[in-house]
Order: C-alpha cells, then structure tokens, then sequence
C-alpha cells in the first residue's frame, strides 16, 4: 500500500505529516475547571487513543490541579499524560490560530500520536541524585528503563525542586547525543506539586524520552543584543565579578559600564536601568567566534552591584579567563533573533522532516511585556512554519540547548519540534565486492 501523503490541516484540527501520524490540539480560556475540561473534548471529538497528551494549564487552575488529569482522562484516551502547570499557556484552538495565553484562566491539550516512536515518560525524585562524577547509568536508570543515549527528552521541573541544574547536567551526561528542551513549572500557594504525570500530580522533575522513528529539533532565542566590547574577567569570586580587562586595560565591571553608556542613544541608556544582561562566553568559542555569533553567549541576569568597588554579581558561577559581554534585552532584538533562527530551522528541514508541533517554553518576561502585543513568539513561528499547531507554557526557567549542551536560561523561548528522525547513513562502502556467501 501507498503511504498516505502529508496534509497540512483536515477538519478538527487534525495534521500529518507522516503515515498514520497525527497531531489534534485544543485551546480553553472557561473561568472553571470543568468547562475548560470540556471545552478542550469537544474540539477533540472525535479523538481516536493518542501515543502521548500533553497537557499545560495556567495557574488560575492551581486549586483545582489534582482533579484535572482524571476529569480529561474520562473524555480523552492517551496512553501517556503529561505536563505542568504555568505562569500563562500557549495553544491552538479550533480555528488552528495559537495563542500566547498570559495571566488568565487557560487550558491547552495537545494529542498525539507518532507511529514508531519509542516513548519513555518518567518522574523523578530530585532528593536524590547520582554523583555528577560517577557513571553515566545511574543517571540513565533515573529514567526507569533502558532508552538509546541520542533520544530526545521533555523534561519538566517543579518550582521547589532541588538540585536543578545538577539534573539537568546529569540528564545530559545520560543522554548526551539527545536534544532536552523543557522548563520549570509555576509555583502556586496549593499545597500539592505543579507537575501532571499519567494521573497525578507530581513534584521533582517528570518528563518523557523520545526516540525511535521521532526526534526534537530545538530552537532557542534568547532576546538579547550586545552593547560594548568583549570583555575578559580578571578577578571573581564564586559569583562575583570584581575586575574585567579590554585588552592591556582593566577595570571594574561598572567602570566598564559607565564607559559603554557614553557611546549609547538616550533611550538605550534607558533600557540599562531595566533591562541589563550579561552575556557570559561559552568555553568553546574563541574571541573571534564570540564576536561574529551571539548564541555563543549565555544571557545571565546581573543580581547585584557594589557601588564600592563596582563588582557585579551575576546569576552564574564565573572564573577568571571567562569572556563577558553586557547585553540588552528588548522586543526588536528578540524578533529579530527569533525570525533569523526559526528562518533557518525550515530551511533546513526542508518538506521530508515538515514537524508534526512545536513546544514553546517561554520565559514570564517575553510576551506582552516584551513585545507590546500579544502572540509574539507564536506569531514569529508561523511567519517559518505556516499553522503549524503550537503548545507550551510560560515558565520559570527555560530548558535548551545552546552549542550541544543543555542549560537552564532566564527571558528565552526554548523551541522544541516535534520531527521525523533522519534516516541512519548508509554503512560506508568497503572497496570489496561480496559474492553473496558471506565469503
């Protein structure tokens, strides 16, 4: 038989791209939790059993958290549930249009399934974690089976979970050929966790390997652009830095700061009392890639100035040697960024790997505040990928890769696209003909 060819959208919101593979999303924005419920069923219905239902609802419903899972679970068939609850929610509703749903009551539900995929969902007590210097399979058997080292991996984090970034360091260590994109849950006064796995809610980490026939491809845009000169640190402590250099030049951070301010426009001196970053250099890069690519920056947010001797302290442990450069953080920079990298992804897929989703985990800071309008993330994805379906949720804390290693970022949109898996090379020609024996 024929495959079936790809169709862009069928009636009730259906997408394929691939044989029997489908993809059926639905967006509520009712006050209570059961309209919401359903709501998201009647734009579902009529909904054959799905591989995986991801689930993302907005804090609004923090109360109620505990019966959502068996309240869908009655109406929808899926054999694996996951998601969490956040600060907004991002969907597609029964039009097909994604929506950016910030600081109101909304439930996104997305259904799929993937033939050939392997799926692994996990959850993860964070109490206790494997030595970051022991073997890799401690790390794999937190995932509670065996799963190929280049799956791709949603991972999910409560707002209380310990040891954040140590899981996420060690989750990549596992799993160092797979792309992990995710972010962390919104904290709410409930008692209860944030996180929603199968029929509960969970605290720790939850999550889901992909592999298989199927694969994430991510994107992460970190809003950002630089100002000033690539700087050297010359002096740290822990996450303080006291002293940065230009060349023979040294001087503190603030000092440098201050002569960075001369050369800019008054409203970009504005933005620094708001909207100051600092990008810190990957160890990778030399100065000339740091100055030719901004991604090979990491965004950290600047916690703290001491006007005595101009050191600043910067959400990231820092070391001597390091490259910094300041960065600002506004709506034009973040489209741009956003339409460049998402640009590149399509051109890259081309029509044989067309995404099935994509996941957007954002930043509380992006949205409206960012853009001044409302769906602008979304929108940016859909100037590369037209109505394509779309879902996620407004984080704490952003999951992604940037240059092959997984970190946890602040005011980023952390993109993660649901893919066919390229095909494997074909084993490399040897010069010797066989005879058909084996000979």
């Amino acid at each position: 038989m024929a495959a079936l060819p790809s169709f862009p959208w069928l009636p009730g919101r259906l997408r394929s791209n691939a044989a029997k593979a489908w993809c059926r999303t639905a967006l509520a924005r009712d006050v209570s939790l059961e309209d919401s419920v359903s709501t998201v069923a009647r734009q579902l219905a009529p909904a054959g059993e799905a591989d995986l239902a991801l689930v993302f609802a907005s804090s609004s419903y923090a109360s109620d958290l505990q019966r959502l899972l068996p309240l869908l679970r009655q109406k929808l068939k899926a054999r694996h549930w996951l998601g969490c609850i956040g600060g907004g929610v991002v969907g597609t509703d029964a039009t097909g249009e994604a929506h950016e749903l910030e600081q109101e009551p909304a439930l996104s539900v997305t259904l799929l399934r993937l033939p050939g995929a392997e799926l692994i969902p996990f959850a993860i007590d964070t109490t206790s974690l494997p030595d970051l210097d022991g073997p890799a399979e401690p790390w794999r058997a937190l995932v509670g089976e065996a799963a190929a080292p280049d799956a791709s991996l949603l991972l999910l984090l409560d707002p209380a979970c310990s040891a954040i970034n140590d899981l996420i360091s060690g989750l990549d260590y596992a799993f160092a050929g797979g792309v992990k994109v995710g972010g962390i849950a919104s904290p709410h006064s409930s008692s209860h966790g944030s996180l929603l796995f199968d029929d509960q809610v969970r605290e720790g980490a939850v999550g889901c390997l992909i592999g298989g026939a199927w694969a994430i491809e991510p994107v992460v845009a970190q809003g950002c652009r630089p100002i000033g000169p690539v700087l050297e640190v010359e002096q740290v402590q822990r996450n303080v830095v006291l002293e940065v250099s230009q060349g023979e030049l040294r001087r503190s951070p603030v000092a440098a700061l201050q002569a960075i301010l001369s050369d800019l426009t008054p409203d970009e001196r504005e933005q620094v009392k708001h909207s100051l970053f600092l990008g810190v250099g990957r160890s990778d890069f030399s100065l000339a890639n740091l100055q030719q690519a901004p991604s090979a920056f990491l965004v950290r947010n600047l916690i703290g100035v001491d006007p005595r001797n101009g050191a600043v302290a910067v959400a990231e442990r820092m070391r001597v040697g390091q490259k910094v450069q300041f960065q600002l953080r506004d709506g034009d920079a973040s489209r741009q960024e956003s339409r460049q990298l998402l640009a590149a992804l399509a051109s890259r897929q081309g029509q044989e790997r067309e995404p099935l989703l994509a996941l957007l985990f954002a930043c509380l800071g992006r949205g409206q505040g960012l853009y001044g309008e409302a769906d602008g993330d979304v929108s940016l994805c859909h100037q590369a990928f037209a109505d394509l379906p779309i879902s996620g949720v407004f984080c704490n804390g952003e999951i992604g890769p940037v240059g092959g290693t997984t970190h946890l970022h602040g005011y980023t949109a952390s993109w993660g696209f649901l893919v066919p898996r390229r095909p494997a090379p074909p084993p490399a020609a040897t010069g010797v003909e066989s005879d058909g024996n084996g000979d």
